[in-house]
Order: structure tokens, then C-alpha cells, then sequence
């Protein structure tokens, strides 16, 4: 059964590690300067703490997340946000944004910038990942086994040859949000990874593997989901740590860090490569960040199409693939910035809501809890959000005043105390004192 967590936690580390999670690191050592700990601390509680737990939850029960939420809030609000999660982290979002970063990153030093390039690599991309996704049952053997393997080796020989390279003790003052809050602007940085949005969808794969073992018992089961979720966390957090790490000792110039239409991470990336290995370094770079995106790529294609075939059984599941994969491909030709700062809104608006649901979820294990209050409080954490973004994207003042008014703002989570009262089974007018 170890050894069965372990494949699992494999293939799900690699499907999670995607265009995210190797462009932020490096960015957040580079802009947390000398308050680097709590901006780390606070990346990793959002980055691997949230999407691990959920996760393990999500896997716990046999229906995942959708059983979780139909029971507890409604099935047709389980439905929805379902739904809005899987197009986030699927053709509208994340996996276009695998394939942007991959070209940017790695590719374009190679080929130059341009339309013709980005649309030639983007459609081979997207085809061999189709390829790969409309045969889910074979993703453990090609994913978990072989190329996860390969673009983590990658990244370690890069972690720690950049590591012995640039150990310079003198780091510079903490730049833009995390001068004021380190902690709560590295929390922010994690929800860019997606991961725990992710998790909602990654269960049902990790599901769909556990019912081919065929556990012996129950117990064996909730073991190797245990030994998956301890697998990718390990990983995860380790990569995380050493590409943080690295991008707070790499020298910038501030030419470059003080202009706004250069990705630092994925400056880091590059220019470190090149240093350390040469003219070679562009291929090492081409074939670990194309890798690393990829895996996530066709994860998430299997992912979304397993959803929404499950759900919405107009077509097949082969069908489903070749959809998302389509649009994928067009949105991908947009660019890496530009998916960054149309996904920044719509993370922040989803995020609070997944989190409050998971801890929910873990209340509830512990403590009976109310449906109308569980409603109550996700429908407080929505609120609270969606004032966050009126105020930080549209410079609505009131709604800013409001957000202003709640415990945490500074650090981004004015929703976090709020809902942090699970209620039980008490009046609507004790209820309500929550918000």
C-alpha cells in the first residue's frame, strides 16, 4: 500500500507542478528580498497546505468533492462551483497558461518572439498532450513513471548548481506589497499556483487510479491517501523551497525588475540558466520547463473532460478532450502576461470560497454543522471577496472602505475571519453574527 501511495503521489505531483508553480517561486525570493522566511511561509500555506489538504479530503470519500458539497451546501451549488473551478483550471486559465509559459521560458530564447512560432509550438503542445489525455487509464505508467521523474531531476540540477553558484548574504529590501505584508503577499503568490483549485479536480483521478489497485480494505485505502498526500507535499515543498531560494540570491538589475512587461520568475529561470551551463543552458531550459507544464497539461485535460463528462454526458469523454484541448490551443496564442493578469481577478474571487469549503469539510468531521450555516458562511466569504476585487480591480471606494473596516485586510485575507466561525445548529440571528 506504500508503494501504491507513493506511484499516486507521483503522478499527482507531477500533474500539480505546472507553469505556476516554477514561475512564482523564484519570483517572490527575488521581490520578499530580506523578509524572504515569512513570504515563503506564507506561499507554502496556500501553496501546498490548502491544496494537500483538500486533496486527502477530497479523496477520502469515494464521490470527492461534489458528494462533499452536494450533502453539505446543495447539488446545484456544487454544480456550479464545480464547474467554474474546472473551467478555471482548465481551457480558460491554467492550461493555456502552461503552454504560454512553456514557450516563453523555455522556447523563445530558441526560436525568437513572435506570432508564427508561439502558434507552431503551441499546436504541437496541445497535440501530443490530446494524445496522451484520451487514454487516462495509461497516465499513471507515462506521467507518473517517466516524465515526472525526468523534469524533476531537471529542476534539482538547476536548484542546486544555482544555489552553490549565486551566495551572495546580502539581500536588498522587500519590493512592492511585500514591503508591507511579506506573509499575506506570499499567501496571494500561492493562489496563482492554482493548486488547491486543482485538488478539487485531481481527486477524481487520484480516485479513478485507487479503484484499479482494488485495496484489500478500507484502511489500506485511507493509507496510500495519506502516503500520496505526504509525497506531494514533500515534493512540492522541497522545489519550491530551492526555486525561492534561488531567485532571492540571483542578481537583477533594476532596469529589468523595475519594468512591468518582464516575468521575474521566468527571468530567473533563463538568465540563470544561461549562466550556469552555458550555451547549452537554452536547450536544459527548453526541455525543463516544456516538461515540467506539460504533465500538468495533460492532467488537467483528463481532469476537465472526466468532469464534464460525468456531468454533462452530451458527448464523449474523447470529445470532451479534443474541446479543451482546442480551445486551449487559442487561448494559449494570447501570452503568458496577459492570461496572468486576466486569471489574478477571477483566483481571488474563487479561492476564499474553495478554502472556506475544505475547512468546512474538516470541521464537520469533528463537529455537526448546520446546512444553513454552512451556506451562510460560504455565501460571507463570496460576498467578502467580491468586494476585494471590486475595490483592488474597478477602485470601488466604498466597497474598499468596507474591506478596509475587517481584521487582516493588509495581508489580503479580510475574508478569513469572517467565516471563521463555523456555525452549529443555532437561530438565524446568532448566525448572523459572523459577519
Amino acid at each position: 500500500m506504500f508503494k501504491h501511495g507513493l506511484q499516486i503521489g507521483l503522478l499527482l505531483f507531477g500533474m500539480f507542478f505546472g507553469a505556476g508553480n516554477l514561475i512564482f517561486p523564484p519570483s517572490l525570493g527575488f521581490m520578499s528580498g530580506g523578509m524572504f522566511t515569512p513570504a515563503i511561509l506564507g506561499f507554502l500555506l496556500s501553496g501546498i497546505g490548502m491544496p494537500v489538504i483538500a486533496l486527502i479530503i477530497g479523496t477520502f470519500n469515494p464521490g470527492g468533492f461534489r458528494a462533499e458539497m452536494n450533502r453539505k451546501i446543495s447539488p446545484l451549488f456544487s454544480l456550479l462551483l464545480l464547474s467554474l473551478i474546472y473551467l478555471s483550471i482548465g481551457p480558460l486559465m491554467a492550461i493555456p497558461r502552461t503552454a504560454a509559459t512553456s514557450f516563453s521560458i523555455g522556447v523563445l530564447p530558441i526560436t525568437g518572439d513572435g506570432a508564427l512560432p508561439l502558434a507552431i509550438f503551441t499546436i504541437l503542445y496541445f497535440a501530443f498532450a490530446w494524445w496522451l489525455a484520451i487514454t487516462p487509464t495509461k497516465l499513471l505508467a507515462r506521467l507518473g513513471k517517466v516524465l515526472t521523474p525526468m523534469f524533476a531531476v531537471l529542476i534539482v540540477v538547476l536548484m542546486i548548481t544555482g544555489l552553490f553558484a549565486y551566495t551572495s548574504t546580502s539581500l536588498p529590501a522587500p519590493l512592492g506589497k511585500y514591503s508591507a505584508s511579506a506573509f499575506g503577499t506570499g499567501f496571494i503568490e500561492g493562489y496563482n499556483t492554482m493548486d488547491t483549485l486543482a485538488s478539487f479536480a485531481f481527486c477524481i483521478l487520484a480516485l479513478n487510479e485507487m479503484r484499479r489497485i482494488h485495496f484489500r480494505s478500507e484502511r489500506e485505502h485511507y493509507t496510500s491517501v495519506w502516503m500520496a498526500g505526504l509525497a506531494v507535499a514533500g515534493l512540492m515543498g522541497s522545489l519550491y523551497l530551492g526555486l525561492a531560494l534561488l531567485g532571492n540570491h540571483f542578481p537583477i538589475p533594476p532596469e529589468v525588475y523595475g519594468d512591468s512587461h518582464i516575468n521575474l520568475g521566468a527571468y530567473v529561470l533563463s538568465q540563470s540558466s544561461l549562466q550556469l551551463f552555458g550555451p547549452a543552458g537554452m536547450y536544459f531550459l527548453a526541455v525543463m520547463v516544456t516538461l515540467t507544464c506539460f504533465t500538468t497539461t495533460v492532467g488537467l485535460i483528463a481532469a476537465v473532460s472526466t468532469f464534464f463528462y460525468e456531468e454533462f454526458p452530451v458527448m464523449s469523454y474523447q470529445r470532451y478532450a479534443t474541446l479543451v484541448s482546442l480551445v486551449s490551443l487559442l487561448l494559449a496564442n494570447l501570452g503568458l502576461n496577459q492570461i496572468i493578469k486576466v486569471s489574478l481577478p477571477i483566483l481571488l474571487f474563487i479561492y476564499p470560497i474553495a478554502i472556506t469549503i475544505v475547512l468546512m469539510t474538516i470541521l464537520n468531521k469533528f463537529a455537526a454543522l448546520s446546512r444553513f450555516g454552512m451556506r451562510l458562511t460560504v455565501a460571507v466569504a463570496a460576498l467578502i471577496s467580491a468586494l476585494d476585487i471590486l475595490h483592488q480591480f474597478a477602485g470601488i471606494d466604498w466597497a474598499g472602505a468596507v474591506i478596509k473596516s475587517l481584521p487582516l485586510h493588509e495581508s489580503s485575507l479580510a475574508w478569513l475571519l469572517p467565516v471563521r466561525r463555523m456555525p452549529k445548529r443555532e437561530s438565524a440571528a446568532n448566525l448572523l453574527r459572523i459577519v
